[in-house]
Formats: C-alpha cells, sequence, structure tokens
C-alpha cells in the first residue's frame, strides 16, 4: 500500500475521490504537503446511504464473526505501524516513536472491544419471563480530533462496530490522512459500508450533525463546538456522546520525591507538546516543595529538544495547526503583558509553529493562563498550603475532566482524589487509560461515556421482550 499518495475516502467499500481537495500542512514546516479529499454534500448522502444499507446485515451478523472482523481490523492497523507513524509524523507533528505508539493503541483498542459482549439480563417468574437485550441504534456519526486522530477515532469506530451499528467517520481537516489509510486497510476486511470515512472543511461537520439519517453523534473536540454539536441533534433527538475539554488540575503534596516524579509530571503536562484534553494544566505544588519542583521542570524544559518529529532526538513536536498555534501564541502575550513570570525550556526552530516549553511562575488564580485550557505547551505553576482551599482551587472550573494526585500516602492521595469534581482521576500516575475502564466528563467536559462495558452500550439501546406465562 502506498502511504505518500492515494490519499482516497471510503464509500460503500469504495475508494472516492472528493468533489475537491483540501491541502494538509506539515506543522513542523508550515508547508503544504499532500491534498486530502473534499466531500461534497451529495457524497456525504452517499455515506450515509451505503451505511443504512449495510446495516441490517451487519446487524443480524452473529457478534463472534463481528468481533473477529474487528479484531482483524486490529492486526491490520498493528501490521502497519511503520508506515502510518511516518505519515502521522508529518500531518500530526508528533515524534515518530510516539506516533507508532498511537497507532499500536488504535489497535490495542480493537483487539478489546472484540472482546466485549453487551449482556442479556433475564427475570423469570411463575407469571412472566423478561428479556432485556442491547441492540444496536443504527448509523453512527463520527467525529474526531487533531491531536490523536488515529487513536479517537479507534476508540469510536471499535465500540460502535461491535454493538452492531455502521458508521461514517470525518477526521479533522487539520489531519485527515492517516484516517483516509486506516479506511483503505479496513475496506479489505469489512463488507461494504460498515465503515465510511470522508474528508473536508468545517462545513462537512455541519452538515454531518444535522443529516437526518444518523442515529448518534460521537463528537471529541472543544466544548464549545461540542455544544453546537448536542444544538444540531436536538432536533432529530440524535443520541450524542460528547467528549471535550479540560483544565485538568494536578495536586502535588509535601511527601513526595522530586527526583522520582519531575519526569513524570512534566510529559503528564507536556506529552504531544501539551495538545491532550487530559493532560495537567492547572499544576498546584505545595509551598515546602514549590521551588524544587518548579526548578526540576524547568531543567528538564532546557534539556530536552524541541523539533521536528521527523528528526532524530526530537521529544516534541510543533503545535498542529496553525489556528492553534496563534492562540497559543495570544494567551502567551497576555501573559507577558500582565508581568507574569515565564521559565522557558530550549530555544524552538524556526519555520514550523513551534512554541518553546513555558512555566509560568505562581501567576494569579484570576489570570487567564490559569482560567483557560492553552492546550498547548504553557503550565501554570501555583503555590498552596492547605489542603482543603486547594481542592476548592481545583474544582472551581466549568471543567470536570480528569486530574491527578502526586502524594506518597497513596490512601491521602485517594481521599483527595475522591472530592475532585473530574470523572478520571490519577494517584502517583498521568495519561494512564485503558480500553475497559470508562471514560467520562463531568460539567462541560463532555457527555456520555467511552471505553470501558459503559462505552459500549453508548452505541446501543435496551429492548426488553416481556411475555406472560
Amino acid at each position: 500500500m502506498d502511504f505518500e499518495t492515494g490519499y482516497q475516502m471510503t464509500i460503500g467499500g469504495r475508494g472516492v475521490d472528493g468533489a475537491g481537495r483540501i491541502d494538509v500542512v506539515n506543522p513542523a514546516t508550515a508547508e503544504v504537503f499532500a491534498q486530502a479529499p473534499d466531500c461534497s454534500r451529495a457524497q456525504l448522502d452517499e455515506a450515509v446511504a451505503a451505511a443504512q444499507a449495510a446495516f441490517p446485515a451487519w446487524k443480524a451478523m452473529p457478534i463472534e464473526e463481528r468481533q473477529a472482523l474487528i479484531r482483524k481490523c486490529g492486526e491490520a492497523l498493528m501490521g502497519h505501524t511503520e508506515a502510518l507513524a511516518r505519515l502521522f509524523t508529518r500531518e500530526q507533528g508528533r515524534p515518530t516513536d510516539a506516533a507508532k505508539q498511537e497507532i499500536q493503541g488504535g489497535a490495542a483498542w480493537l483487539m478489546a472491544f472484540s472482546q466485549m459482549t453487551p449482556p442479556v439480563h433475564l427475570e423469570e417468574t411463575d407469571t412472566r419471563w423478561i428479556e432485556t437485550r442491547y441492540v444496536p441504534l443504527g448509523v453512527v456519526c463520527a467525529i474526531s480530533p487533531w491531536n490523536f486522530p488515529v487513536m479517537l477515532s479507534m476508540w469510536k469506530v471499535a465500540a460502535a462496530l461491535a454493538a452492531g451499528n455502521t458508521m461514517v467517520l470525518k477526521p479533522s481537516p487539520f489531519t485527515p490522512l492517516c484516517v483516509l489509510k486506516v479506511g483503505e486497510i479496513f475496506r479489505q476486511i469489512l463488507p461494504p459500508g460498515v465503515l465510511n470515512v470522508v474528508t473536508g472543511g468545517d462545513e462537512l461537520g455541519v452538515w454531518m450533525t444535522s443529516h437526518p439519517g444518523f442515529a448518534k453523534i460521537s463528537f471529541t473536540g472543544s466544548t464549545a463546538t461540542g455544544k453546537k454539536v448536542m444544538e444540531a441533534a436536538a432536533k432529530d433527538l440524535k443520541r450524542v456522546t460528547l467528549e471535550l475539554g479540560g483544565n485538568d488540575a494536578a495536586i502535588v503534596m509535601p511527601d513526595v520525591d522530586l527526583d522520582e516524579i519531575a519526569q513524570k509530571i512534566f510529559f503528564g503536562a507536556f506529552f504531544n507538546t501539551a495538545q491532550i484534553c487530559v493532560a495537567t494544566k492547572r499544576l498546584y505544588v505545595h509551598e515546602d516543595v514549590y521551588e524544587g519542583l518548579r526548578d526540576r521542570l524547568v531543567g528538564i524544559a532546557k534539556a530536552i529538544k524541541v523539533g521536528d518529529g521527523a528528526e532524530q532526538g526530537t521529544v516534541l513536536g510543533p503545535i498542529q495547526n496553525k489556528r492553534q498555534y496563534e492562540r497559543v501564541l495570544e494567551l502567551l502575550e497576555d501573559a507577558k503583558a500582565s508581568g507574569l513570570t515565564l521559565l522557558q525550556g530550549a530555544d524552538v526552530p524556526d519555520g514550523g509553529y513551534f512554541i518553546p516549553v513555558t512555566i509560568v511562575d505562581n501567576p494569579p488564580e484570576d489570570s487567564r493562563v490559569v482560567q483557560e485550557e492553552a492546550f498547548g505547551p504553557i503550565l501554570p505553576m501555583l503555590r498552596f498550603r492547605d489542603v482543603d482551599e486547594v481542592i476548592a482551587r481545583a474544582n472551581a472550573s466549568e471543567y470536570g475532566l480528569a486530574g491527578a494526585v502526586w502524594s506518597k500516602d497513596v490512601q491521602a492521595g485517594i481521599d483527595i482524589a475522591r472530592r475532585m469534581e473530574t470523572g478520571t482521576i490519577w494517584v502517583n500516575q498521568n495519561l494512564e487509560l485503558t480500553p475497559g475502564t470508562p471514560f467520562a466528563g463531568h460539567k462541560q467536559s463532555g457527555f456520555g461515556v467511552e471505553n470501558g462495558m459503559e462505552g459500549l452500550l453508548e452505541f446501543m439501546v435496551p429492548q426488553v421482550v416481556n411475555v406472560a406465562r
């Protein structure tokens, strides 16, 4: 398979060119290096019709056969790790070794969901027999983001198809290429129409969320866009799963071993150039260890290489797209104009969307760098003295996606975690997600559940057969 050219959509099991083309930019150079199809409204209608036509047979297929095909998809994805990772780095920017982890992670999600079977509940008495089972919804609209384009697409594909639905998947226009190639790979495995992959500009997403042919929308992206998705879904009472933004707080207690945790905290904040919805974005550090942790984090930032992910030794790549780059730059300029203390890491190259790793030294709680989700390599560090006070500060956010607690006293860490108003809280670790564990945002960080049996059942609806005896 050629991963350098031939980018086509997958509609009804066929490779399809778009009505036009959209440019794809390498964020390390800010230059166009490829083009992807631009789906027309008529082509979207074709994709939805193909998914609708494929649904009855896919739903009726014995679940063991569906699971076997999903497992084959996982194996095929794993087999193309190297080529996909190189393409991934060019369009997304992440260093190639870390890109490989994403491809392998997507394959692992497919493998895991190929082993999940929805429950059947029976209730029997002398007067009745009741069966409750879960049935698929129909055709799913899936929209995935640019920060983890393959992984988060596979979160949706794995669960929706395992549940017996068919799908039309749209990756971000900033990172369409790997997902198009995944569609081409799966074309050889899945029945025509079960998985359709379309690409295009922002208007394609609007057409999809308002399309009457979808039974459900699964969206990952910003909270602002998620609200628009939910509004569009309301017109047809489409079901929705929304995985949205976060302004995740980490709390560092005074008993920690700084040498042991500094690297973990650094990459919990800055992996993927901090373009992770569950990355640490507010770091609350007890005053007794504040300076020691700050100095260690700055030392790491100065020692690592920021640059083109295709180059040997690069640890952190660029911001993925110009729009986000300009937003992060604007936040950085606001911090400078506000007189905040900025501690920056190694120099960054010219020519791409690069921003140096920046630690903001104890800014006011009401500053923009604390209150807003940067989604870039800017981390505010904030001092605290009292546990109750810091938990209140951590919870004073409209978001509630994830968080972390660092303490040698594990039980104390768990006690703090249970008081944090977020869907996932890590203790003495960060960014650890598994396909078997439910992932859900609180507050304005999301609606619905991904992963685990709960995530599988998000793509199904209970059906009760009640028989009189």
